[in-house]
């Protein structure tokens, strides 16, 4: 059995689901085209998939400046194209069976994450969605994760002093990014990191309570 806990919370892109290569080149693409830039096939997987953490930084590393990165890229995703090339990861599909409050937190925006969401059908496994804006904060900070713990509906008065929540039980919020492990040390939840590329692409390991390959390593692990 996978460890057990009172609710979940996961990130979306890179962690239930993902997206066809193809699709990807085809961004950045047309985005580098746009910038007058080429985007190398390791440079639009690292930016895709954040995997040197904050992709404004890793954009300034680059010379690129993210107010103009950013516009060209939303400009370039058509949501309905992206939704019919995404696919869900068959080890995800637990989430669909969890018998506990669930929550999604994704740095992905709402017209992209809705026909996504829509299009792999897993709505229905939400009692929360929160798609990160400048207003809600953005992974690793916690304040996101509170605004889904509040709509899950496991959060209790008192609200902490600093902006926080008081919960109940034992949560944990799974991601693949460096970032989903900070939001939920900073919220004061377990975290899983789910390694799809390997450390050796990614360059770096990224630590948490429970490191896997697939989720259904959580349960082949018999310390669990």
């Amino acid at each position: 059995m996978p460890p057990e806990y009172d609710y979940w919370l996961l990130d979306l892109d890179g962690t239930l689901v993902d997206v066809d290569w193809s699709y990807t080149r085809e961004v950045f693409d047309r985005v580098g085209d746009r910038l007058g830039r080429r985007f190398s096939d390791r440079e639009a997987h690292t930016l895709w998939h954040g995997l040197t953490g904050k992709r404004d930084d890793q954009l300034r590393a680059w010379g690129i400046d993210p107010a103009e990165f950013w516009p060209a890229f939303h400009a370039v995703e058509d949501p309905q194209v992206r939704a019919e090339n995404t696919f869900l990861h068959s080890d995800a599909e637990f989430v669909g069976d969890l018998d506990c409050p669930v929550g999604l937190v994704t740095h992905c925006q709402q017209f992209l994450a809705d026909p996504v969401i829509d299009e792999v059908g897993i709505r229905d496994w939400f009692d929360s969605i929160v798609c990160c804006t400048d207003e809600t904060g953005w992974k690793p900070d916690p304040t996101p994760v509170y605004h889904a713990l509040r709509d899950m509906g496991v959060a209790r008065p008192p609200v902490a002093t600093d902006g926080g929540v008081v919960t109940e039980g034992r949560g944990v919020l799974a991601g693949d990014g460096s970032g989903d492990v900070g939001a939920a040390w900073n919220a004061g939840l377990d975290a899983i990191h789910v390694e799809r590329h390997g450390h050796e692409f990614r360059g770096h390991c990224v630590m948490g309570d429970h490191r896997v390959e697939t989720f259904a390593d959580l349960w082949a692990d018999d310390r669990y």
